[in-house]
């Protein structure tokens, strides 16, 4: 059984005690293919180095996060449009408007948003989008950039039924992980009636780890709870949950 975890963080620092052993245990759980998001020009050495030590499984993504999207955002989408250049990557992201932590910089994470989605066609990558609090405003972007060199990942989507329809005619699949197994979660009520091949799946770790480890450090190879959990909900066994989320992150990401 082949799992791929669309998004997780593993060169953070909550990892650097138990690295190895961490990763060891998702391959040991069918986990073995890892989808890096960046976060800003800081972080991107480490993402080099968990490539380096894990060349097999490790697939980086490009891009400046939004809450990141600072006075400097300018010279940061500089450096991601070098890095893009420079080498392969698997997609542009994580991207997107986050108005939870602040919302100082709006008109500058639109416009860096808008710019990196232009960059994302450009090299004819996808895009992962982070999305809080923020689903108006990403629509009006996606709404203006929208054509069929548009496509990647709504990442670790908590809306609405309506607001997931709307994701996914964008061409974006949906990033399901943790939240789908909280009583709160709410999209666990809807999903079935989302067809599996819009589903790709994510641990967003070392944050928002599934049931019954929320509130804990999260890794990826919890990510077995989610596929528990969407055995449930679609009625079906979890080798097919696997399959088929992997063929779609596939699709995505051309590897």
């Amino acid at each position: 059984m082949t799992i791929t975890d669309t998004h997780t963080h593993l060169y953070s620092n909550e990892f650097d005690e138990d690295r190895n052993e961490m990763m060891q245990r998702a391959i040991d759980a069918g986990v073995s293919r890892f989808f890096i998001p960046a976060i800003d020009a800081t972080f991107t050495q480490a993402m080099y180095d968990l490539e380096k030590s894990y060349p097999a499984n490790v697939f980086l993504m490009m891009g400046l996060h939004p809450t990141h999207v600072k006075e400097n955002y300018l010279e940061e989408l500089q450096f991601v449009e070098n890095e893009l250049s420079k080498r392969n990557f698997f997609a542009v992201g994580e991207i997107g408007i986050d108005l939870y932590w602040d919302k100082t910089h709006l008109p500058q994470q639109q416009d860096a948003f808008k710019k990196q989605i232009q960059l994302a066609k450009k090299h004819k990558l996808p895009i992962v989008i982070h999305c809080r609090e923020a689903f108006d405003e990403i629509f009006e972007i996606l709404e203006t950039e929208k054509s069929p060199d548009l496509f990647g990942i709504f990442h670790c989507f908590s809306g609405t039924y309506e607001q997931a329809l709307r994701a996914i005619s964008y061409n974006m699949k949906l990033g399901i992980g943790g939240v789908v197994t909280f009583k709160n979660g709410k999209i666990d009520q809807f999903l079935n009636q989302i067809d599996l091949k819009h589903i790709v799946l994510e641990t967003d770790s070392p944050y928002l780890a599934p049931v019954p480890y929320r509130g804990k450090r999260n890794e990826s190879s919890y990510l077995l709870n989610v596929v528990r959990k969407l055995s449930e909900i679609y009625n079906l066994s979890q080798e097919e949950i696997a399959l088929i989320t992997t063929e779609n992150s596939k699709a995505i990401f051309g590897i």
